[in-house]
């Protein structure tokens, strides 16, 4: 296709041979010829279509919000001609980058690469990619699509923070009775073998030493749950760190944890720390309270509530009894007092790590 300076040369060209035949003078003619003979040496420049291989890879796939993150680029030519004027076109989210390739030579490859931003927390699509070859005077050019379009996700930031306490060290150490009720996780004691206990459950060596089948006795640890209650009213970026942080402290530990906001749940207490994450990093802003989130979220274990609104933090105490511990990470400037309830206050996601913990 012929580019803004194709069509001028063209259009110039077209109105020098009508004022050269009709003042009948050569020169103009002649300009023009020159002019045409060019586009047509431009456009057979442009119009075999390029062996390529181009694979456009993005890494890493997931990064926190701030880190870096980039697409490479590899070209490889497969023709017997050594390629120049060729430019790469990336759509990255909203906007496109522009990235000129190097000569590749016959059978050769060529790798670049170029920065994706990672400044906003989401799916940031990346593609389609687009080669274009331009000749050497600007006047055509032929864009072609290759390869797939990719995805960066941009997630939340998180600090390193112990797991939320629950207030209760039972919790954290399960049953201690021998009367407990048997599970498959913690070891608890040594006891005589009876009928019906599992054979793999013998420790031999304790049998070997004492003449009697012993096996271990196990039991399930009563896991405290974290329960995280994020407000998306006017959600700031702060918010959903401190929120992935804690949310990652617990899961990351092997507890269980629960993620709200006041439009739903985000994550189930199952979730790992990378799906956690990776359901936070698309979590946009709400118009809806958080009171009936609080209300409604399973008793026990610790509540932790993410918000910048002191009405929230305020109605935070009145669930305080049906929790181990009430915790409220306040993010903002103006006082706020919440009877029963640990405040947290921080402006700045490095604060975090500094006054978390039992107080």
């Amino acid at each position: 296709m012929l580019t803004p300076l194709g069509w001028g040369t063209l259009a110039g060209s077209v109105i020098l041979y009508a004022a050269g035949f009709a003042l009948g003078y050569p020169e103009p003619v002649v300009l023009a010829t020159g002019g045409l003979l060019a586009l047509a040496a431009a456009l057979l420049w442009t119009a075999p279509k390029p062996r390529l291989e181009v694979r456009r890879e993005v890494t890493p796939g997931k990064v926190p919000r701030g880190d870096a993150a980039v697409a490479v680029l590899h070209v490889r030519n497969l023709g017997r001609r050594a390629l120049t004027g060729l430019r790469a076109r990336d759509r990255i989210g909203a906007a496109e980058h522009t990235v000129d390739l190097p000569r590749v030579p016959r059978r050769g490859t060529r790798t670049v690469s170029y920065p994706l931003p990672t400044r906003t927390r989401g799916d940031i699509p990346v593609g389609p990619l687009l080669l274009v070859r331009a000749d050497p005077l600007g006047l055509t050019r032929k864009i072609r699509e290759y390869g797939a379009a990719a995805t960066l996700l941009v997630r939340p930031r998180t600090v390193t923070l112990a797991v939320p306490p629950s207030g209760k060290a039972h919790h954290l150490e399960g049953p201690t009775s021998d009367n407990a009720p048997s599970g498959t996780v913690t070891f608890h004691t040594l006891r005589e073998y009876v009928v019906g206990d599992d054979l793999r459950h013998v420790h031999w060596r304790s049998s070997a030493r004492t003449g009697t089948l012993m096996v271990r006795q196990l039991i399930d640890a009563s896991l405290p749950t974290t329960t995280v209650v994020l407000d998306t009213r006017g959600l700031t970026e702060l918010a959903v760190d401190a929120a992935a942080s804690v949310a990652v402290a617990a899961a990351g530990a092997g507890f269980p944890v629960r993620v709200v906001t006041g439009e739903g749940p985000v994550a189930e207490t199952k979730a790992d720390a990378e799906s956690v994450l990776d359901r936070l990093a698309l979590v946009g802003p709400g118009t809806a309270g958080v009171a009936e989130a609080m209300r409604l979220a399973r008793g026990g274990g610790s509540l932790v509530l993410v918000t910048a609104d002191p009405a929230e933090a305020g109605r935070a105490a009145g669930v305080r009894r049906r929790f181990d511990r009430v915790v409220c990470i306040y993010v903002g400037t103006n006082p706020v007092t919440a009877p029963g309830v640990t405040l947290v206050p921080i402006t700045n996601l490095d604060d975090l790590p500094l006054i978390w913990g039992p107080r």
